[in-house]
C-alpha cells in the first residue's frame, strides 16, 4: 500500500484500557473454539468522488457478510479503499459488523482515479502474512493499464485468493476488465445498481458464505439468493 494505516482512532484512552482493549480484539479475531482458524475477506472499495452514494450504500448493507459467515464459524474483514491523490489505504482486522461501519461513516469520498492495482498488490501481500480466500471489490470504474492489473490478478489467482468484483453501472471497460480479474482468480463477476440495494446485500453474502465455506457455503446459499445462484454459476457452471 502507498500508505497503510489504521483508521480507528485511540483517542484518549488511558495505556490500560488500550491493552484490555487489543487483548479483546485479539481474541475476538484468533482462532476459533476447536482450532479453526477464522475466515479472512478483504473488503476494498472505490472512493473516488462519484462512489459516495454506493458508499453510503456498501455502509448499510456491509453487515450482511458477517451475518452469512457467522453459522460457519464467523469472519474477519478489512477494508481497504483508495480516493484522492494516490490515496490508497488499509483498516485494521474487524470482526465486527459495528466495527467495520463505524470505520466507513469515518471516510467520505473524495476526486481521483482508480488504484485497483494497489488493491490487489495489497491483497498479495496480506496473504503472505496469513491465509486470505477472497477479495471482495466494488466499484465502478477502471482508469489503468489493464495488461498490469491482470498480471497481479493471475498472481493472486496461483495464490487460491477468489477476486469477487462487484460492478456498479454500465462502463464497458471496468466491465471487461472486471470479468477479466475474476476469471484468472477463478472468482465471479456480478453487476448491480446502487438503487437496488438488496443486489448489493446479495452478493456481499455470497462472497462471506464463500470465504467460510467455499463452493458448498454458496450452494447452500443459492435457492435463497439470485445472486449467490448467478456466482454459483460463474465460477462452477452449477445452478443449485
Amino acid at each position: 500500500m502507498t500508505d497503510r494505516k489504521d483508521l480507528t482512532q485511540a483517542g484518549s484512552a488511558t495505556p490500560g484500557a488500550m491493552v484490555d482493549s487489543f487483548l479483546d480484539e485479539a481474541k475476538r479475531l484468533g482462532p476459533l473454539q476447536g482450532g479453526a482458524p477464522r475466515a479472512r475477506l478483504v473488503f476494498a472499495l472505490d472512493a473516488t468522488m462519484s462512489r459516495q452514494p454506493t458508499w453510503d450504500l456498501a455502509c448499510r448493507v456491509q453487515g450482511e457478510m458477517f451475518a452469512a459467515a457467522s453459522r460457519a464459524g464467523g469472519l474477519s474483514v478489512q477494508l481497504v479503499y483508495f480516493r484522492g491523490f494516490g490515496e490508497c489505504r488499509a483498516s485494521r482486522w474487524v470482526a465486527d459488523p459495528r466495527a467495520l461501519t463505524d470505520l466507513m461513516t469515518r471516510i467520505d469520498c473524495r476526486g481521483g482515479q482508480t488504484q485497483i492495482g494497489c488493491v490487489l498488490r495489497h491483497v498479495r501481500t496480506e496473504a503472505a502474512r496469513a491465509p486470505l480466500k477472497v477479495l471482495v471489490y466494488v466499484g465502478d470504474a477502471m482508469e489503468e493499464p489493464v495488461d498490469d492489473l491482470c498480471t497481479v490478478a493471475g498472481e493472486l489467482g496461483l495464490l487460491g485468493i477468489k477476486a469477487f468484483m462487484f460492478h456498479e453501472g454500465h462502463d464497458s471497460d471496468a466491465g471487461r476488465a472486471f470479468r477479466e480479474i475474476a476469471r484468472l482468480t477463478g472468482g465471479a463477476y456480478a453487476r448491480f445498481d446502487a438503487k437496488a440495494p438488496q443486489a448489493l446485500a446479495e452478493l456481499l453474502r455470497a462472497a462471506a458464505a464463500y470465504a467460510t465455506s467455499g463452493v458448498e457455503g454458496l450452494a447452500r446459499l443459492a435457492p435463497s439468493s439470485g445472486q449467490a445462484r448467478a456466482l454459483l454459476t460463474s465460477m462452477t457452471g452449477r445452478t443449485s
